[in-house]
This record gives structure tokens, C-alpha cells and sequence, in this order.
């Protein structure tokens, strides 16, 4: 595809320049279900494709939640890719019995799945990014869907820009302005029928919560949510590098062996302290709940020889100056 470019596409070239996204003459790997979003990402990518010089190979993952909905959006992507000569890679998943087997949501099996995929492309490929078309309002949804969850400030940052060996860039465009797009450029795409009722919360928020909120607020909600967003990735940029420095410049707050000292944990501030241990609990592949962080700073001013479990299998015990974690008998 060689053409003028249009506004909006113009815009898009910008910001990959100035947000360093991409870099020229990179390899991609584009994210398509078959969308109007990811649909209007491949658009986007042709039209910068001979300004970039870049190398487009396309990805499409086949859940099988929808039946012959899900085989016709593979259909098409395939049939788009063939059209303009990018390499397509496809994959069917058996999402609904993985679902159960893994004892996890439908969503996140999917997402599990779907990077699974992608990072295997990435490799087998030679690629340089992953790149997928989450736009201001997906990001919108996931700062709501985090904070009605009780997500602590990294839930507010919501979805990244850049992650790993992911980017984002969709994420200066609004839905309206991506299907705007669309419909100018006359973009095939394929509506998703999941996505158009109340169920699950996310569509809920999407269909209910957020154009309530932006009629009552004349429009001012996603861009709000935007700047919170950018504004919790930079707190969370400072609050790695303060951490990082202070684990280093103090002995006994990092994890060691296992452990870490009580005295050094006791001078800081509660913050500081369920930081740290937040990032131990990582550390040891555990899940670090606001109770877990709370139980684990009492734990600092109680006598030794208490205890908490930390998950199935570890628990933290006060031995003297230390918080020791040790493996433990499943209960």
C-alpha cells in the first residue's frame, strides 16, 4: 500500500517517531483478531510501512469461544494478510477447557494463551516487537475495571504503552477516532457479538459506566483517565528507582536467603515497608493482597516466633531481628 497519507495516519507516523515505538526497518508482529481496532492497526502499518521501511507479519489467535464467528474472523485476517503480501501465523486454542483446567477466567486464559503465541512467533521469527491495537478507551476500561477491584496505584497505570518487547501505539487514538478511520479508509472489519451486552464487568463498563460518566461530565472522563494513567507510570518509574536505591544503599530490606531484617523495616515509612515486602512476595511467586502486605507489616512489631501464611506453601515467621520466609506443608 502507497498512497498519501491521511490525517490521521500522519498523526500515527508522528507519534511513533516521537514516542520511539518503533524504530525504521524494524520486523513486527501485529496483532489482528479481525477487529475495527486491530484491523485499524494493520491499516495504520501499511500506511507508514515504505516511510519506516518496516517488515509486517501478521498474528491471529482462534479461541473457538464463538463458533463459526471465530473461523470467519481468521478468514478474513488470513485473506487480508494474503492481499498485501504479509506472512500470516494463525493458531486455534481450546480456550473453554483450558479455562477450566488452569481454574482460571475465560479472559485471562486467553491472554495467557495469546502471549504465549506471540512471544513464540517472536522468537521463531526474528522479530523485533509485538505490537497490538488497545486504544484510550480499552485503557479507560482496565483503570475502572482495576480500581472497582480495589488495585493498588499500579492498577491505575492501566495499560502500558510499551511493555517488554510489546507496544501499544493506538493508545493516542479514542474508539470514535479509530473508527472514524475505518469507515474513511473503508477498512474490512468484524464486530466481536461478545462485546456487545452487559456481561462480563468489562462490558459493563464499557457499555453503561463510561458513556454515563462522559454525558454527565461533557467528555471529560477518558481523557481524565489518560493523564491519571501517564501520571501513575511515572509515580511507579520513581517509586522502582527510589526502592532499587534504597535496597541498595541499606542492608536487610532487600530478600536475602529467605529473609529480611526486622529493625531496617521498622525505621521506614508503612508505605516503604509493604513496597518491599511486595516486592519479596514477587520474588518468591507469590501474591501480595493489601491483607497479606498488612498482616506481614503487624508481623514487624509483634513478638518473635509469629507467623503468617504468605500462600499455600510458605509462610513468614519473626525470629528474633529477622521475617524469615520458609516452605511449609500445603494445609
Amino acid at each position: 500500500m502507497s498512497r498519501q497519507l491521511n490525517r490521521t495516519e500522519k498523526r500515527f507516523l508522528e507519534q511513533l517517531r516521537v514516542r520511539s515505538l518503533v524504530q525504521e526497518g524494524e520486523r513486527l508482529l501485529l496483532a489482528v483478531s479481525g477487529g475495527p481496532d486491530s484491523m485499524a492497526l494493520l491499516w495504520l502499518f501499511l500506511a507508514v510501512r515504505p516511510v519506516l521501511k518496516l517488515e509486517l507479519q501478521v498474528a491471529h489467535c482462534n479461541f473457538q469461544l464463538r463458533g463459526d464467528e471465530s473461523d470467519q474472523d481468521e478468514a478474513l485476517v488470513r485473506e487480508v494478510a494474503s492481499r498485501h503480501g504479509i506472512p500470516f501465523h494463525s493458531r486455534r486454542f481450546s480456550t473453554m477447557e483450558d479455562s477450566r483446567a488452569w481454574k482460571r477466567s475465560l479472559e485471562e486464559t486467553a491472554r495467557i494463551e495469546r502471549y504465549g503465541f506471540f512471544n513464540e512467533l517472536l522468537d521463531a521469527e526474528g522479530l523485533d516487537r509485538i505490537v497490538t491495537g488497545h486504544h484510550v478507551n480499552d485503557n479507560a476500561e482496565t483503570i475502572l475495571f482495576n480500581l472497582f477491584r480495589g488495585s493498588a496505584i499500579p492498577g491505575l497505570r492501566g495499560i502500558r504503552e510499551r511493555h517488554g518487547r510489546i507496544v501499544r501505539p493506538l493508545l493516542l487514538l479514542e474508539r470514535s477516532e479509530v473508527m472514524a478511520y475505518v469507515r474513511g479508509r473503508s477498512v474490512p472489519y468484524r464486530i466481536d457479538s461478545s462485546n456487545l451486552g452487559t456481561d462480563p464487568d468489562r462490558n459493563f463498563i464499557r457499555h453503561r459506566v463510561i458513556p454515563l460518566i462522559e454525558e454527565r461530565f461533557h467528555h471529560k472522563l477518558l481523557g481524565s483517565l489518560q493523564r491519571l494513567s501517564r501520571h501513575a507510570g511515572e509515580l511507579e518509574e520513581f517509586l522502582e528507582l527510589h526502592f532499587e536505591g534504597l535496597v541498595q544503599r541499606s542492608a536487610g530490606l532487600g530478600l536475602e536467603n529467605g529473609t529480611m531484617q526486622v529493625r531496617a523495616l521498622q525505621k521506614l515509612t508503612t508505605f516503604e515497608q509493604k513496597e518491599l515486602f511486595k516486592r519479596a512476595l514477587r520474588e518468591l511467586g507469590c501474591e501480595a493482597t493489601a491483607r497479606m502486605l498488612d498482616q506481614l507489616c503487624r508481623l514487624l512489631f509483634l513478638q518473635p516466633g509469629r507467623r503468617t501464611r504468605v500462600s499455600g506453601t510458605i509462610e513468614a515467621v519473626r525470629e528474633g531481628n529477622l521475617i524469615r520466609f520458609r516452605e511449609v506443608d500445603s494445609p
